[in-house]
């Protein structure tokens, strides 16, 4: 018997994505680790792949998350 073994419940209105399954949940039904959320609404949740690859691309090209050619920061270290 796990000590740990209690699910997470979630609040109706609470959507997520997961990751495992590839498709929208209302409400945590996989584990923390396969999904993304929550999210205000359906839709939301529907789009959470696009959302993480439009924020990866601004990271990706963020002069902030980059080293300097010359291998310093631009903070100067």
């Amino acid at each position: 018997m796990a000590l740990f073994k209690k699910r997470t419940v979630g609040k109706p209105g609470e959507w997520y994505y997961c990751l495992e399954h590839k498709s929208v949940e209302e409400g945590p039904e996989c584990p923390a680790k396969d999904r993304f959320g929550p999210y205000a609404t359906r839709g939301e949740a529907q789009r959470a792949m696009d959302t993480a690859r439009e924020r990866n691309l601004e990271w990706e090209n963020d002069p902030k998350w980059h080293d300097r050619q010359d291998g310093t920061t631009d903070d100067g270290r």
